[in-house]
């Protein structure tokens, strides 16, 4: 998170001259330090619905209800709490905000946090209501990989789009044995609508998508 906002502050800063610009209207201050938040933490915020009041998955599904919040029938309290930020939270994130404490149902492969099992060591950055970022520490342990990719075969079996298949390749890669790693990716391509203050990923993209040839 460190180096993610120091890259983001720092690019700006040498483009605009500041760190403090303004996108579509609204003032973005890019000055450390950035905000870090649990993602439950931000729904209690905006919603008021408290995930840690959830007893089981019934509960949270209901909670979703009450807010308007679509879900399906057999979503777990991960997945719920997912969904709502997603529909209520997160496009409301204008300022940068680090969100952390993922479920881990919904980071089939990130590993787990020590100290919470059930959430994942992963965060991702939104700024302007939008995803800038996305990071976890990578599961290397192929035992617990396999039976995470079986329980999103379940989760797929229900209806899940986001659902990952078995990756039988990936799982034997595993097995001979991967070091402690992480993962990064920063959306570029927002990052140049954040800095020439452009409403649209097509005004900014490098290789826009073409028509087929032949096809109107």
């Amino acid at each position: 998170m460190d180096q993610t906002e120091d890259m983001i502050r720092t690019v700006c800063t040498r483009v605009k001259g500041t760190a403090r610009i303004t996108w579509q209207g609204e003032e973005v201050d890019l000055e450390s330090p950035w905000r870090r938040a649990t993602m439950a933490e931000l729904v209690l915020e905006y919603t008021g619905a408290d995930y840690e009041d959830w007893a089981d998955d019934a509960q949270a599904r209901k909670a979703a209800e009450d807010l308007g919040v679509a879900v399906k029938k057999d979503d777990g309290r991960g997945r719920v709490l997912l969904t709502i930020f997603e529909e209520k939270v997160e496009g409301k994130l204008v300022q940068p905000v680090f969100v952390i404490g993922h479920p881990l149902d919904v980071s089939p492969l990130a590993k787990a946090l020590d100290d919470k099992p059930m959430l994942a060591a992963r965060f991702e950055l939104f700024i302007t209501g939008r995803e800038f970022a996305n990071a976890y520490s990578e599961l290397n342990d192929p035992v617990e990989q396999r039976r995470r990719f079986v329980a999103q075969l379940e989760q797929m079996a229900k209806g899940d789009e986001e659902a990952q298949a078995i990756d039988d390749d990936y799982v034997a890669a595993l097995e001979q044995g991967m070091p402690p790693t992480g993962g990064l990716g920063v959306g570029m391509d927002r990052l140049v609508m954040l800095i020439t203050d452009s409403a649209s990923i097509r005004d900014v993209i490098l290789f826009p998508t073409m028509r087929p040839a032949g096809r109107p």
